[in-house]
């Protein structure tokens, strides 16, 4: 299968969990994938899986939220496969889990700077090429959160309703470069963020109810099935047969198809 051959992808937070799985997915597709994390280990493990499979796959450490790490991922990216025509924004941490008046304004802000200044950063370094080229694809990794409001979760919630706006707004920006971009619902799968959720004591205390769920959903589910799903929406996603749904959210859960179906009709 090959929907993605000579597409060069960035995936960040690359390294585990659903980027791993994106990853592997675009590059199983023709993609040449650059992942990037700031944990070198787990980059080579991804690159390594990619590799064994007949993928074509760089891994490159870095902070989504340094200028210069981002930067360099890309410029890595470029030099070793051309330019960039698809990004996955996928990096992100859980918590903290506090109230607002109890919670350490570094720790809250941090979430911020993960997945909206990372994601800010990133599409400022990819898009003046794509724009110059007229095509590319973005595909930012929300979460259900972006749509609920719940006690002790502020943090992680108002940076994910953030980028679910910064999807809108920059589809709006981009649609005459013919540039789309999507923000999605992944699923919730037991992954390492999940093990440290579980793990974290203020999550116990504040999000008693979120560490249970966790808990049961690693004792009665195969991760494998649900990162795979998030994988072959990315996949569907940035082959550009989606692209009339471009500045949308998405769940892992809708049944796409008659998503498209329907905005056809209204096109």
């Amino acid at each position: 299968m090959v929907a993605l051959k000579g597409q060069v992808a960035i995936v960040t937070g690359g390294g585990r969990g659903f980027g791993r799985a994106i990853a592997q997915r675009f590059a199983a597709e023709g993609a040449k994938v650059v992942v990037t994390a700031r944990t070198l280990k787990q980059l080579e493990e991804t690159v390594h899986i990619i590799r064994s499979s007949g993928g074509e796959a760089l891994g490159v450490a870095g902070d989504v939220a340094s200028r210069e790490d981002v930067a360099n991922a890309v410029r890595a990216a470029e030099d070793r496969f051309g330019p960039v025509s698809l990004l996955v924004s996928n990096a992100g941490i859980s918590g903290p889990f506090r109230p607002i008046w109890n919670v350490d304004p570094d720790l809250w802000w941090e979430a911020q700077m993960v997945h909206v200044r990372g994601l800010l950063l990133y599409c400022c370094t990819v898009l003046p090429g794509m724009v110059e080229r007229k095509a590319g694809r973005i595909i930012v990794v929300s979460s259900l959160a972006s749509q609920i409001i719940e006690k002790n979760f502020s943090a992680y919630a108002v940076s994910k309703a953030t980028q679910v706006r910064f999807v809108e707004h920059l589809a709006q920006e981009v649609k005459e470069f013919g540039i789309s971009a999507f923000a999605i619902e992944p699923g919730t799968v037991h992954t390492d963020l999940a093990v440290g959720a579980i793990n974290n004591p203020d999550a116990r205390r504040w999000r008693p109810g979120m560490a249970e769920m966790l808990e049961t959903l690693r004792d009665t589910t195969n991760p494998a099935e649900g990162l795979a799903k998030c994988a072959n929406l990315c996949c569907r996603l940035a082959s550009g047969e989606c692209d009339l749904l471009s500045g949308q959210y998405m769940d892992v859960r809708e049944d796409l198809d008659e998503k498209l179906r329907k905005q056809t009709a209204q096109a």
